[in-house]
């Protein structure tokens, strides 16, 4: 009976291994790797073009999801790298000498597609084909809160300015919220400062490329726009060097 029972149970596991290994092999016919984009560039400092695709693998047939991001790097040497990114929508590629070794850099932007309008960002190079991730600034620090009377401030803790932000347009939807009662903040809430939604190279100084970046500073929700946060960065001795920060407000609407 033992033997009986053992001679089932192991049918059955092999049965159940089966049937998994073809779902998962399903799933890969369902969402085959797809190219994103083909461009040559020097990117390791040869003199010679180095073949770059930026590949996915969709979420399911038909999305524009990716899942799966990554480049694959055709280098001038006969070598391939790989480099893993986070899934997304839409990668895109630009190739500017933003660490000032000479050498042209693959920046990558990849928009998350959430309601806040964010993207993921990527700085490698591969100069004499070692890859290396030189990260992107980290975004700005900010101590932020609602005030009564309808108002608000933030300060953004890299450069210590602060910024005070007149509401009062706001009231009834403030007020229809359970924000404030009679012009008084019914408890302390702080704004919502969200990462880069935007960061993009400009040249900073004397030729020299860097980035900048915006940030949304919303109120008591991601449609309740205040201001833009802008800050310049310039990559010095192996980091990023804040240049400049401003805070733009926006319309009110």
């Amino acid at each position: 009976m033992k033997k009986e029972l053992l001679i089932t149970f192991t049918a059955f596991f092999f049965m159940s291994l089966t049937a998994l290994t073809g779902a998962y092999a399903g799933d890969s016919r369902e969402s085959p790797t797809v190219t994103v984009s083909e461009e040559k560039v020097d990117i390791t400092g040869d003199g010679k073009k180095d073949i770059i695709y930026v590949k996915g693998v969709p979420f399911e047939e038909g999305t524009q999801f990716l899942k799966e991001i990554y480049l694959k790097i055709k280098a001038s040497n006969g070598k391939t790298y790989k480099i893993d990114l986070e899934g997304g929508y839409e990668p895109s590629t630009e190739y500017k000498d933003l660490n000032h070794d000479s050498v042209k850099d693959i920046f990558i932007s990849v928009p998350t597609g959430g309601s806040g309008g964010l993207s993921n960002f990527y700085l490698y190079t591969l100069k004499d084909f070692q890859v290396v991730n030189l990260t992107v600034p980290e975004p700005l620090s900010v101590s932020s809160q609602f005030e009564d009377g309808y108002k608000a401030s933030a300060r953004i803790e890299q450069t210590g300015q602060s910024y005070s932000f007149d509401l009062s347009a706001r009231k009834a939807d403030y007020d229809r919220l359970g924000l404030y009662h009679d012009g008084k903040l019914n408890e302390p809430t702080e704004l919502m400062v969200l990462p880069f939604g935007t960061l993009k190279h400009i040249i900073v100084k004397a030729g020299q490329y860097g980035l900048i970046g915006s940030q949304r500073i919303n109120g008591a929700y991601n449609a309740d726009g205040i201001a833009n946060m802008e800050s310049t960065w310039l990559y010095e001795k192996g980091k990023w060097k804040l240049i400049k920060a401003e805070v733009i407000n926006l319309k009110e609407h």
